[in-house]
């Protein structure tokens, strides 16, 4: 029988050079659990998923703990912990922002207030920490992401960053996950992997594949990102551009039909 920590430890290893495991998501380890940490919903602007479809999709692709982390906002965030309290406590829901600075793009988790977007960098860094939040710096060497952290105030910040995205499903070249990894090992930050979900079916892409906790706070997900190895399949811009205006156009006629419906009433 093989021996899982034996595994494990391979699995780190080719993360550290890849960015993350490339294996089928219906893939399963005892005893071990997936964390994805980067994800939206119909709160933000390029993203109609709505909040009460995220749980039984959760479950469908075996995502025990997720994090909400839409732009500018995290009101899709609290509702979406509040669902998941109330009728799927079995999951777990962090409350995050992905926070538009004025040098690029952060995300702060375990939040309890919204962040506003504009301020500098360290600014925002220094809300988060404020809050007791976590730094987690996401697709921060794709060059193609327009609005991605700024090279030179990322070295600038790295010691104030406390995870890095080394695997985003939506980077447009496999490389820039890998130079992501390489740099987070170069650090010694945590390593994450995330769908950067803007549809339904996006969710479930990427995740961290951690030992099997209840992560209620900060340190209960750094422990299980210690212990974690990212996992996941990068889409291809174009197709994951196919999903979004399938989505929004779905969107749009669900609206229609409510008004529709609202009109003959």
């Amino acid at each position: 029988m093989p021996d899982p920590e034996k595994t494990v430890r391979d699995e780190q290893r080719e993360a550290q050079d890849k960015g993350a495991v490339m294996k089928d998501g219906d893939e399963s380890t005892p005893n071990r659990m997936k964390i994805d940490l980067h994800c939206h919903t119909q709160y933000s602007w390029d993203c109609v998923t709505p909040i009460e479809a995220i749980p039984p999709r959760m479950i469908e692709t075996g995502i025990r703990v997720q994090a909400i982390t839409d732009h500018n906002n995290i009101e899709g965030a609290l509702a979406a912990r509040r669902l998941v309290q109330k009728e799927y406590p079995q999951l777990d829901i962090i409350v995050g922002e992905e926070v538009l600075t004025d040098e690029g793009e952060i995300i702060g988790l375990f939040l309890k207030e919204h962040i506003p977007r504009g301020l500098s960098a360290i600014e925002t860094i220094a809300r988060i920490r404020g809050q007791g939040g976590l730094v987690l710096l996401p697709h921060g060497f794709d060059p193609l992401k327009k609005l991605r952290l700024r090279p030179d105030v990322r070295n600038e910040l790295r010691n104030q960053i406390d995870i890095i995205e080394t695997f985003n499903a939506r980077v447009n070249r496999d490389k820039w996950n890998q130079a992501a990894a390489h740099y987070a090992e170069e650090s010694g930050a945590y390593q994450s992997s995330g769908s950067d979900a803007h549809t339904l079916r996006d969710i479930g892409g990427a995740w961290v594949e951690a030992p099997y906790m209840r992560i209620d706070t900060p340190a209960d997900l750094l422990k299980a990102l210690e212990g974690g190895v990212p996992v996941g399949k990068r889409v291809h811009p174009g197709i994951s551009l196919l999903y979004r205006l399938f989505d929004a156009a779905r969107g749009q006629l669900r609206r229609w039909g409510r008004q529709l419906q609202r009109a003959f009433n």
